[in-house]
């Protein structure tokens, strides 16, 4: 099975740090929080990744060269301008190819045990997605799963939120053209049909959307332990 890591937005609720800096790339723990998704890969067993750039794309390519430091295949999927997650995805299927992938947003930091996924039950033409708890900026979520692997579009007596984790057959996105699309609709609509599943991740699991959220992950995971 192959992996996607989706680094091409432009991270404007991290400005400034991202006015020269990808996000994928600021520092979280000591190493830019692209490398932590690279070596979590490659210790579950992936090796062969696809890498998404747009804002600042030759700083991503520069750090993933070809992969071969970290013992991986990298081959980044260059975007003239962020296509959003599916526009993103689509672009990249030619390097994909015909097996359902894995996809990991590079804005989150997440010890998710990624070789779970390789037995996710996922229908030929859809997804199985990891939903987490809903965070303080998040409460209401975004899907429902309403017992193991049954997902619903949304309810709010059992709303999860998406981790940015999932696997994802290449059917799901048969017929749709180029350009820029987000996720969440196509999702919906999968649901709707059936078409998708889902786990709950009741780890650590941290969206690194802002400056203050990237602060206060660095001084949990720098901040040595006191009894």
């Amino acid at each position: 099975m192959k992996a996607m890591i989706l680094a091409a937005g432009r991270g404007k609720r991290m400005l400034p740090l991202t006015a020269n800096c990808p996000k994928p790339l600021l520092q979280v723990g000591g190493r830019p929080l692209l490398e932590h998704h690279l070596l979590n890969l490659k210790a579950a067993g992936f090796t062969e990744l696809v890498v998404n750039a747009a804002h600042l794309a030759e700083q991503i390519e520069a750090f993933c060269g070809d992969g071969s430091r970290w013992g991986l295949s990298i081959a980044v999927s260059r975007e003239p301008e962020p296509l959003e997650t599916a526009g993103g995805i689509i672009q990249a299927l030619p390097l994909l190819e015909d097996a359902p992938f894995l996809v990991v947003n590079a804005d989150i930091w997440c010890p998710f045990p990624f070789e779970m996924l390789r037995t996710s039950p996922i229908p030929a033409d859809g997804a199985h997605l990891v939903l987490t708890d809903n965070p303080e900026h998040h409460p209401q979520g975004d899907f429902s799963l309403l017992s193991t692997y049954k997902l619903e579009a949304w309810n709010k007596e059992c709303a999860l939120t998406y981790t940015g984790i999932g696997v994802y057959s290449p059917a799901l996105f048969t017929g749709l053209s180029a350009g820029s699309r987000p996720l969440k609709p196509l999702l919906d609509r999968a649901i709707e049909a059936g078409l998708v599943t889902g786990r709950h991740w009741t780890g650590e699991w941290e969206d690194v959307g802002t400056p203050e959220r990237l602060d206060a992950l660095n001084n949990r995971l720098l901040t040595p332990f006191r009894s």
